[in-house]
């Protein structure tokens, strides 16, 4: 028999594959080998094992890796037809943890994978210019890969366990009248103050199933609020918390923390939940839930947000200590924000926010109101995933809440809807009524503007086209405010019976009427002259706020 018909075994053939045996390969296939099986390993797990290492390993692996991608679409499809139920199951505390134990458990096999790919290229084998290279993309395809998908785990458990420290486990809340009613305010307990004293106080009210938001705003100086009919305060308090000056609204949470804590047994925030109690019975309206944001650490948020945009109409004062309590006179500024364009870090937001110096309260209102609006508009998915960690410790210490954990899918759902949507607005002062009306309220006008309010943003109405709701742009924030109707300002009881609240698109105030440019040094000239009412004119625009 010649040589030529003798053929090779099929045990022959095999040791001269070069991909399981790349001994019997050139410098460059074994080069191409080794960039291939790790680009295998990064793209389909297991499938490197599968062509040139332990088989079984490799199918192992690769029932893995088709599991997970199976379950990857499953979450695309909640996700495109179930946004609701995909967000509970990441938001509920067992099925996050059950999530964050299998992605590390993924994360941690793929890194074997990684290691066990460098194993089958045989780095000794390759020439040693492409050594360095091969090595180098294995270690950066693992970092990608499973570096990745344990970064994420890691991400998935700060935020279990700053929704565990922030919300409370009780049961879901129904909305009523096809409205979820939130009482977001902002807690002010600085070094200076007695207590948690929630100077901001605003509604949020939110349609079900659109998304549609209106938010009423309360001055923190408003008097005689009527506390719900099946709140325990009504007992001490039938007429209203109608103690004259000293019992402003936002002194509800103070003296009910101190004085009436035991009317509320097993509430975890009594004075909170009796503050809501008062805005409930003063609006006329049932509020299912508060969100408490401590305006002391409010800063630590705005930065771990890297700060907010906003564009303001006046120079705000950054306070110095108190010299004149009656007349609310401080002594010299400790700094000042300008009028116009500014990018304002959390120390600068949270004056910013606080300031009512040479202005009133519904001033600092719309500025409060602004800051919120900057943070929802700047807080895209962009900066959430860049700073989650920073923003989710943040909360950790600046947010409280009742709102049920369990509910969190429906409710980021609906904030989600709510996204891009103008917000309808009712201040219960200036502008909507005269400053006046805080101090001696009718409650009957109050309820009348709050059902007009909700049934216009319920019907999610355009401008003009409401028989009797004027929609208006707000001052603060160019968002939808509710403007009285001809008939309620036919009726009088403090109501402003010519309104017309500027654009949001306002020119800031930076000069002086003669024309001289506004600084820092002409106001605190002024500051040292005594001269308040100059700056009280020069500042008189600063509740003009629109986030950039």
């Amino acid at each position: 028999m010649s040589s030529s018909k003798i053929q090779q075994s099929p045990s022959d053939t095999a040791l001269t594959d070069p991909v399981r045996y790349p001994v019997s390969a050139s410098p460059q296939v074994r080069t191409k080998r080794g960039f291939v099986l790790v680009l295998m390993t990064l793209l389909v797990p297991g499938s490197a094992q599968l062509v040139a290492g332990d088989r079984k390993l490799g199918r192992a692996a690769l029932r893995v890796t088709l599991c997970a991608w199976a379950a990857l679409v499953l979450a695309v499809i909640l996700l495109l037809v179930n946004r609701t139920l995909l967000i509970s199951i990441i938001t509920n505390p067992l099925a996050s943890l059950a999530i964050i134990i299998v992605m590390a458990a993924l994360a941690a096999g793929w890194a074997i994978l990684f290691i066990n790919t460098l194993r089958l290229i045989r780095p000794v084998l390759l020439a040693p210019p492409a050594r360095p290279a091969v090595v180098i993309a294995l270690v950066l395809a693992m970092v990608l890969g499973s570096g990745s998908l344990g970064y994420a785990a890691y991400l998935l458990n700060v935020g279990r366990n700053a929704i565990g420290s922030i919300f409370a486990s009780g049961p879901a809340m129904e909305p009523v009248d096809g409205r979820y009613n939130f009482l977001m305010m902002g807690g002010d307990a600085g070094d200076d103050r007695t207590g948690r004293r929630p100077d901001s106080l605003s509604v949020l009210s939110v349609d079900a199933e659109t998304g549609q938001t209106a938010i009423i705003s309360i001055p923190r100086n408003f008097q005689n609020a009527q506390f719900s009919a099946d709140s325990p305060m009504r007992a001490i308090y039938p007429d209203g918390y109608d103690c004259g000056d000293a019992c402003l609204i936002n002194a509800i949470n103070t003296e009910v923390t101190n004085e009436h804590a035991d009317l509320y047994p097993g509430v975890a925030d009594p004075g909170a939940q009796a503050t809501l109690e008062a805005v409930s019975g003063t609006l006329g309206m049932d509020i299912q839930a508060y969100v408490l944001v401590d305006m002391d650490g409010f800063s630590k948020l705005i930065d771990a947000m890297g700060g907010i945009r906003i564009k303001a109409g006046g120079w705000v004062p950054i306070s110095g200590e108190t010299i004149d309590e009656a007349n609310g006179i401080h002594g010299m500024p400790l700094g000042w924000i300008p009028a116009g364009d500014n990018t304002l870090d959390g120390y600068h937001a949270l004056w910013y926010g606080r300031s009512r110096e040479f202005v009133d309260d519904y001033a600092r209102i719309a500025r409060q109101q602004c800051v919120q609006q900057a943070m929802l508009k700047q807080l895209d998915p962009a900066t959430l995933l860049a700073k989650f960690e920073d923003i989710a410790n943040a909360g950790t210490k600046v947010v409280d809440s009742n709102i049920s954990s369990s509910q969190l899918g429906s409710f980021l759902d609906l904030a989600i809807k709510a996204k891009g949507k103008e917000a309808k607005r009712l201040t219960i002062g200036p502008p909507d009524f005269d400053a006046s009306f805080s101090t001696v309220p009718d409650f009957d006008i109050i309820h009348e503007r709050v059902d007009q309010l909700l049934a216009s943003a319920s019907e999610a109405q355009s401008a003009g086209s409401a028989d009797d709701m004027l929609v208006a742009p707000a001052a603060a924030s160019g968002h939808l405010q509710a403007a009285p109707a001809p008939s309620a300002l036919a009726a009088g009881g403090g109501i402003r019976t010519q309104q017309s609240p500027p654009s949001a698109d306002f020119t800031p105030v930076t000069t002086t009427p003669d024309g001289e440019p506004i600084t820092e040094s002409l106001l605190n000239g002024l500051k040292r002259q005594g001269d308040e009412q100059a700056i009280r004119e020069l500042v008189a625009t600063n509740g003009q706020c629109a986030p950039l």
